[in-house]
């Protein structure tokens, strides 16, 4: 895209098809990891329409791209920092979050089979207290409060320097959010700052003996896998949609692996006639029976047949690929995915640093607290060719897929 306006595929290949996308280079690429992230890119592609009308005022500093990124993303930390989004979510909490009311029952359960629970946020005690009353409390059994579910809570973590550094310390001594310096953290207590290294010192606890369960790839999960080994679990709220999106879109995905295999046979053709005329140059024989006993003139008219074959079959493949991915997000497609094959960054980082990922900590309720999650199977390019393809007849199997592919061409 550039701005709010969509760039067609060719017009991407045109422009970026020799570009080298080294995502490495992060003072070139910004990674949009979480819903905050969503709101800074809109409102920048929103100024960049300004920008290119000409209608940004000069005080907001340099005229190019990236000068308008930094200027947005400057404007948007002030309204988080200065509270006025957090104000605003206070005085109307039902308008901005949606209450699942599964949540507090699986920390329940977790919490009576005998884990320590811990909440860890980047939030100050009042913006805290607020959520987490609304989003709990009336979903609780007995008149418990979220404060009973959890073992200790920290606020204004400072994720994510608090998985690297230490910050001073202090305990929340009433409910008014009077805190006082600290040396140790306690069970059953709230703090302020502090470091993850102190958590596990103050609970006995370390390492891979602790399962942390955040949103965010990059604040939450890698860091605490990187610098502490903790056990990961992200969570990804989209997940959900693009599940009901990859169900609903089965039969185009179908339709779609399936003209791409009967492009695959008539190339396969294609090329062995190709071969045949090459080593026939040479006197060599063809690789198949079939080139072997066609004349040149036969292998050149069928190779253009098979030429006409593939350009439709490219005219039928290429707006289902486009569209591939639409009923989930009709201008980036699937969130997991990028192109029909392979993974997006963002699933290969997931499986880089997550141990586990869900849509929702309440589908934990699905299993016992006591439930030890172990990985899939990983597959391999060449697990798709068993043994016994391996030892198929190389004549029987050339033979079938010209067969195969003479079934496509008379079809077409």
């Amino acid at each position: 895209m550039h701005g709010t306006r969509m760039l067609s595929t060719q017009t991407v290949s045109e422009m970026y098809g020799r570009e080298l996308v080294d995502l490495r280079e992060e003072s070139r690429w910004v990674f949009l990891s979480t819903l905050f992230s969503v709101s800074e890119a809109v409102a920048y592609m929103q100024m960049v329409d300004r920008l290119d009308e000409g209608a940004i005022a000069a005080d907001l500093g340099p005229h190019d791209y990236k000068g308008l990124y930094k200027a947005v993303e400057k404007a948007l930390f002030r309204a988080h920092v200065e509270g006025q989004l957090k104000s605003e979510i206070m005085s109307k909490p039902e308008l901005f979050v949606e209450p699942d009311p599964e949540l507090p029952l699986a920390l329940l359960d977790q919490k009576e089979a005998g884990k320590k629970l811990l909440l860890i946020t980047n939030s100050d005690y009042h913006y805290t207290e607020k959520m987490m009353q609304h989003s709990f409390n009336r979903f609780l059994p007995n008149d418990m409060s979220w404060r009973d579910l959890f073992d200790m809570v920290i606020i204004s973590a400072r994720k994510p320097e608090f998985f690297q550094t230490s910050h001073p310390l202090y305990e929340v001594v009433t409910g008014e959010g009077l805190m006082r310096p600290c040396f140790k953290a306690q069970p059953g207590g709230v703090y302020s700052g502090g470091s993850a290294q102190m958590v596990e010192n103050s609970l006995g606890i370390h390492g891979d003996e602790i399962l942390y369960v955040g949103d965010h790839i990059y604040t939450d999960v890698s860091q605490s896998k990187v610098h502490l080994r903790w056990r990961t679990a992200l969570i990804c709220r989209e997940l959900e949609e693009e599940f009901s999106a990859l169900v609903h879109s089965r039969d185009h995905r179908a339709s779609l692996i399936e003209l791409i295999n009967q492009k695959e046979v008539v190339g396969d053709l294609f090329n062995q006639l190709r071969l045949a005329l090459q080593r026939r140059s040479k006197g060599r024989p063809a690789q198949t029976l079939a080139a072997t006993h066609m004349d040149d003139k036969e292998l050149i008219e069928s190779m253009q047949k098979l030429l006409v074959v593939m350009q439709r079959l490219d005219d039928k493949i290429a707006p289902l690929l486009e569209s591939d991915g639409e009923l989930f997000n009709k201008r980036w497609g699937f969130l997991s995915r990028a192109g029909l094959w392979d993974k997006s960054h963002l699933m290969r980082q997931i499986e880089k640093y997550a141990d586990i990922y869900t849509s929702r900590v309440s589908n934990f309720l699905h299993y016992t607290p006591f439930m030890y999650f172990r990985a899939q199977e990983q597959s391999l390019a060449h697990d798709s060719y068993s043994s016994d393809h391996l030892k198929q007849d190389e004549s029987v199997e050339h033979k079938n897929r010209e067969s195969a592919a003479s079934a496509i061409v008379h079809s077409y």
